[in-house]
């Protein structure tokens, strides 16, 4: 399962804690009238739509329990050491509710929805784990939950960990891949005389020994989508097996790629299959963002 990026106190077990506010329409009883008289129309009862900080296709966020987040990020930044702008602790609690909205519309949409049974059973794992009900309750209270609020907003969250796990699991399991070697130099010079010394015919697994002594220029079975770099990516996938690149310019510095050997369908490793699912979660994010309507307030 891809989790959540972990900004907020006690993230890691509560998700995001929000508070749920709700507008609410005075009663009102039928006008009573002599009956010679006609009687004039009531005036409609409206609800004042509640200002949101943050809306994504119409629903979203409050102003209140927007602050009230933004107070608690600022507030664990602080007891990590971290120094940060008030504008850019905006713009992080800002991209985590649009992110959390966004998945929860997308579960939504997809039939999936929270019950108060899976709820129930959600705190009470959530009881467990913390060593009981008095735990949770205080930490609730010392930032200012209430019960319904605390099962209201950890409703929203397992709808987006719902589709946190779809998302993660439409990454296949195997991929196209390439088994890659480098020379990886920190001057153009150096890299030119290493080059020279592959088309005068020197062994590339030899030549990468000797400048990499511990790794010995090993970089793995690689699948698209995984390396950082995308010039590096493409001129690695561009290369037939027992064939070298020329040199790369890149921000680590002067490389020489090698393919060992090519394989397309191979099991992916763990760490890229979560690299994998992360992109594909970032690309899906980035998607529903530009087919959605999404406001911040100032």
């Amino acid at each position: 399962m891809i989790g959540p990026k972990i900004t907020f106190s006690l993230a890691s077990l509560i998700l995001c804690l929000l508070l749920t506010l709700s507008a609410c329409r005075a009663p009102g009883g039928p006008n009573r009238v002599p009956a010679t008289l006609t009687p004039t129309p009531s005036p409609t009862r409206t609800a004042t739509p509640i200002p949101l900080a943050v809306s994504v296709n119409g629903k979203g966020i409050t102003i209140p329990e927007f602050k009230a987040e933004l107070a608690r990020y600022q507030q664990a930044q602080t007891a990590l050491g971290n120094t940060v702008s008030l504008e850019a602790a905006r713009k992080a609690v800002s991209d985590e509710f649009i992110d959390t909205l966004l998945l929860e519309q997308g579960a939504a949409a997809k039939g999936y929805h929270v019950d108060d049974a899976a709820l129930q059973s959600r705190v009470d794992s959530l009881v467990a784990q913390v060593g009981g009900l008095k735990t949770l309750s205080s930490w609730q209270t010392a930032h200012g939950y209430t019960d319904a609020d605390f099962k209201s907003n950890l409703r929203r969250q397992m709808a987006a960990a719902h589709m946190r796990d779809q998302v993660a699991a439409s990454v296949p399991a195997t991929a196209e891949q390439i088994h890659v070697k480098q020379i990886l130099l920190y001057d153009e010079k150096s890299a030119q005389q290493a080059l020279g010394y592959l088309k005068a015919g020197r062994d590339f697994n030899e030549l990468a020994a000797q400048y990499d002594p511990l790794a010995k220029g090993e970089l793995g079975w690689l699948p698209r989508g995984y390396l950082p770099d995308p010039a590096i990516e493409a001129a690695a996938f561009a290369l037939q097996a027992g064939k070298y690149s020329q040199i790369i310019n890149t921000q680590a510095g002067y490389d020489i790629l090698f393919v060992v050997a090519r394989d397309p369908a191979r099991p992916l490793s763990p760490d890229a299959l979560l690299a994998l699912q992360e992109r594909a979660l970032q690309d899906w994010l980035t998607q529903q963002r530009k087919a959605s309507t999404i406001l911040v307030a100032p």
